[in-house]
């Protein structure tokens, strides 16, 4: 196998595998040109969400603050696919990333009030991070472990001490992380990993 190609294989971005990579990723950064108009008609607004406007419980985790904030969460997609992606079907993924949505969606609505809007993936991805770490630990790898009790220990300091200090944006809402861990958790919990990464 040639050089390069071991290094896409190993970080999951072979074939099919790294296309779906793209697009995810595409869509996030493009969703984030749409500008203030297009965040505004796409983003968690209680108001809206009361009047009728469903669509935004699934677009308010696609569209983002600015095209910055879009990109970390690519980076932070693109980690969670070299790490993850092998440890569930696609059909899988889908339904641990719409557990969390959902988790989140249902937790801003009833848990958090006085929140009138959100944007952003970093819920949904926590939501990959805790089914990942759970595919691992069930196979008895030590990184689950590992990877479990810094998910926790992150989300006990947002809990207590609100965002990462380097996380560079000022509107971080630190209970959607706690929310998309729970749905994502409660997910891959009725899913049964690959019994190995492929």
């Amino acid at each position: 196998m040639k050089p390069a190609l071991s290094v896409l294989r190993s970080l999951n971005c072979d074939g099919r595998r790294g296309l779906a990579l793209l697009g995810a990723c595409a869509v996030l950064l493009l969703a984030a040109l749409t500008g203030e108009a297009g965040r505004a008609l796409l983003r968690y607004e209680r108001g809206a969400l009361a009047a009728g406007q469903w669509w935004r419980l699934l677009t308010a985790h696609v569209v983002h603050l600015d095209i910055r904030h879009a990109l970390l969460n690519s980076l932070g997609l693109a980690l969670l696919w070299a790490l993850f992606a092998r440890d569930y079907s696609p059909r899988q993924w889908g339904a641990v990333v719409l557990g969390a949505m959902a988790a989140i969606d249902a937790g801003l609505w009833l848990c958090d009030s006085t929140l009138l809007w959100y944007v952003g993936s970093s819920g949904a991805l926590h939501g990959v991070m805790a089914a990942g770490a759970l595919a691992h630990v069930r196979r008895g790898q030590r990184d689950g472990w590992v990877l479990a009790g810094l998910l926790a220990m992150k989300l006990a300091y947002e809990h207590w001490l609100g965002a990462l200090p380097f996380s560079g944006l000022d509107t971080v809402v630190v209970s959607a992380h706690l929310y998309g861990a729970i749905g994502g958790t409660a997910v891959a919990g009725f899913l049964r990993p690959h019994r190995a990464p492929l």
